[in-house]
């Protein structure tokens, strides 16, 4: 009986690919820049902003969403921006030198008074340039919010309510407690009027409108309206916010050269 030969069979070599020409090199590289990574995703999620690199400068976007959560935490089913993941933000912000602008998009109801106007004065105090877009509506703290960047700008289809202070839980009749209300609402009048274009009597006027909210004092400014008024600088959408923070950014290395040759000994 003659034993069986064993049998190889021959598999065929695999395919190389094609070496990739330039173009396509650099196509591959750009589809890479403009994609979003597993971290910027994850960014997004956990802190609802994001630090793009992708584009002609680094920017970090910054949304201020829902209700502004102060020192009490708000419902589960309430969407919230709170202020302890949005200071940290702004201080690393700040001394990143790789992060070149600041674009903040807003759409909030408003929310903690105090918690509101921390993230404004730091925003405000910061030398980055900065850029604020309302899209929706940017009511009650979320005024002093829009105002609080270099340059402001609103969607038309988007509102601003500005009211008096409100308090929630128990309040005590008492002269003491209007001086306190009074004094808080003079706050945020001075910081709004010395970050925009609008005048105190002007914003005090608004603010105590009786003739506009059928439950409520205050106005609903639609974006024409709010730039009319000088609330917010310019009209617009994402492409003039981001061609102004851009602008801004551009000419900040001309301001540095001037400030240096000022410090300069003669």
């Amino acid at each position: 009986m003659k034993e069986r030969q064993p049998h190889f069979e021959r598999k065929p070599a695999p395919l190389s690919q094609p070496p990739l020409n330039q173009e396509d090199e650099e196509k591959e590289e750009e589809e890479e820049g403009t994609a979003l990574t597993r971290e910027q995703t994850e960014q997004i999620i956990e802190t609802g902003s994001l630090t793009h690199t992708g584009g002609k400068h680094v920017i970090h976007c910054l949304t201020v969403v829902g209700q502004i959560e102060g020192h009490y935490i708000l419902p589960s089913q309430n969407k919230t921006t709170k202020y302890e993941h949005v200071i940290p933000q702004l201080v690393a912000i700040e001394q990143d030198p790789a992060i070149e602008g600041l674009m903040i998009l807003l759409n909030t109801v408003g929310g903690d008074v105090e918690a509101g106007l921390a993230i404004a004065e730091l925003i405000a105090g910061m030398r980055t340039p900065t850029v604020s877009l309302v899209l929706g509506g940017g009511h009650s703290i979320g005024v002093p919010l829009a105002v609080s960047a270099k340059r402001s700008f609103i969607a038309p289809s988007a509102t601003m309510t500005i009211h008096p202070v409100r308090m929630n839980g128990l309040v005590l009749g008492v002269p003491q407690t209007l001086s306190y209300f009074d004094r808080m609402q003079e706050r945020i009048v001075r910081f709004v009027c010395a970050n925009s274009a609008i005048s105190p009597e002007r914003f005090r006027e608004l603010m105590m409108n009786s003739g506009e909210l059928t439950m409520d004092m205050g106005s609903v400014l639609d974006g024409e309206k709010a730039v009319e008024e000088g609330l917010i600088d310019s009209l617009g959408g994402l492409s003039d916010a981001v061609a102004a923070l851009y602008e801004m950014i551009e000419e900040q290395p001309a301001a540095k050269e001037t400030e240096e040759e000022g410090e300069k000994p003669e």
